[in-house]
């Protein structure tokens, strides 16, 4: 009935031992069989979202006046910046993602010291470059400065001797400087940071310092004064050095936070959620067992119903849902209720596809048609409907998945990932391992009571 059948039997054979040695691992590893050196290593253990294990989950939002504009690539950065940080902390799979325009979603499954994670978030590590004029403020002093205020809300700076701390302009941020290096300074006592401007910076620094030689250029790291050069004459190529009473410990520390840590925009702690192990626990047993009791229900219908037929579904939903997991593991994908929903759901059209050709079998058969024709014209012919509905789920994964990522909805986007994963497998379940599952009973036990074999 299908050729190649016992190529298609080996390939499906193949495919779930794969399947299953995935399952029922932690990590995948292939040694050089001559040195003992590691060729490739792959961490397949299941990854259980915030609602299963339990952990924090964070809303940030940045600190600055509503009129402030602030654009998706400072957002990205923002939110690249944060996962990167809490990663430092030894914090595993855990899940940022940018809300709207000017928030920020942080999960963090498993996470035991929430106030690290906050300590850690909030730490700006935002560099200025501050026109400070004729004055030279020392080194630690906290300046305040006009970056990220309303300007129309700024107060007429106070006199020399005033109660109030005068607010400078900050001419340019971290955000402009392309590249950063440590290296001693000119006396060789101490150490300064390198670093080169990209071009709209370069352009920035160089009409300043062209503007205003002789005066301060103050550089300040999350408002603290770090160093206060004078400038000596314009410098318009976009390179300059940050001077300091710096280690080597201290300057390389500084590099690297300019580099890969300095937040582009302030961000405030708008919200948090602590959900207990005890509680995620509960909820994956609860799952769990729902699942269990559904699937079985699932696997008795299609057994009692359709007999034969149903019973290679059955072989075919089981071999689904081994491939299913082994994929989630394999890509990394984080399990949580909704994603379970997904799966349940996927596993849904899978069956609905099996139905539908089975369906489609019997009618063949009831009006005359010999086996073979019959469980041609079943798959032929049932093929439509089922392109037309996986393609529709498929299309309303995709409006669900930009709808979550655009909003911050990780519960939606959990959902609609797995459940467009699901129904890609659940297609080839369906039309490959089925239709060849069944090809192989058939012409292993060539039946002719078709009431008894095929529930007609």
């Amino acid at each position: 009935m299908i050729r190649n059948l016992t190529n298609r039997i080996i390939l499906i054979l193949v495919i779930v031992g794969l399947a299953l040695w995935v399952d029922l691992s932690n990590e995948i590893k292939f040694t050089n069989p001559r040195d003992g050196s590691t060729l490739f290593q792959l961490n397949t253990t299941a990854r259980l979202g915030l609602d299963l294990q339990g952990g924090l989950q964070v809303l940030l939002e940045a600190d600055l006046p509503e009129t402030t504009k602030i654009s998706a690539d400072e957002m990205e950065t923002a939110r690249s910046i944060v996962e990167n940080r809490t990663n430092a902390l030894g914090v595993s799979e855990n899940l940022i993602q940018v809300a709207g325009e000017r928030r920020i979603v942080g999960e963090f499954p498993g996470a035991s010291d929430a106030n690290a994670i906050l300590d850690i978030i909030q730490q700006t590590g935002l560099l200025e470059f501050v026109d400070t004029g004729d004055y030279q403020p020392k080194e630690g002093d906290i300046l305040r400065t006009d970056y990220g205020l309303d300007p129309a809300a700024l107060p007429t700076p106070a006199a020399d001797g005033g109660s109030e701390q005068p607010i400078y302009h900050t001419v340019m941020t971290g955000k402009d400087i392309k590249s950063v290096a440590v290296a001693p300074d000119n006396l060789g006592t101490n150490y300064a940071i390198d670093f080169t401007l990209t071009p709209e910076g370069a352009k920035i620094f160089g009409e300043h310092t062209a503007a205003n030689v002789g005066k301060y250029l103050t550089i300040t790291l999350d408002k603290r004064v770090i160093s206060s050069p004078s400038i000596r004459n314009a410098i318009p190529d976009g390179a300059g050095q940050i001077t300091g009473s710096f280690t080597a410990e201290e300057a390389n520390a500084l590099a690297v936070q300019l580099k890969y840590g300095s937040l582009p925009i302030p961000l405030k702690v708008v919200e948090t959620r602590i959900i207990g192990p005890t509680l995620g626990a509960d909820s994956l047993q609860r799952s769990l067992i729902a699942g269990l009791i559904g699937f079985t229900i699932v696997l008795l219908f299609m057994g009692i119903y359709y007999r034969l037929p149903g019973i290679t579904a059955n072989l075919s939903i089981l071999m689904y849902a081994v491939i299913l997991f082994a994929v989630f593991k394999l890509i990394g994908v984080t399990m949580t209720l909704p994603g379970i929903a997904g799966i349940m759901l996927s596993t849904g059209s899978a069956l609905d596809a099996n139905i539908l050709v089975f369906e489609r079998l019997k009618e063949e058969l009831r009006s005359g048609r010999t086996m073979k024709q019959a469980f041609g014209q079943a798959w032929s012919r049932a093929w439509p409907s089922i392109r037309d509905s996986n393609i529709a789920a498929l299309i309303t994964a995709a409006i669900l998945f930009w709808f979550g990522s655009a909003f911050g909805a990780t519960i939606v986007k959990g959902f609609s990932l797995t459940l467009a994963i699901g129904v890609v497998i659940s297609l080839f379940s369906s039309l490959f391992i089925t239709h060849s599952l069944l090809a192989l009973a058939l012409d292993i036990f060539k039946p002719k009571n078709l009431e008894r074999w095929f529930g007609i």
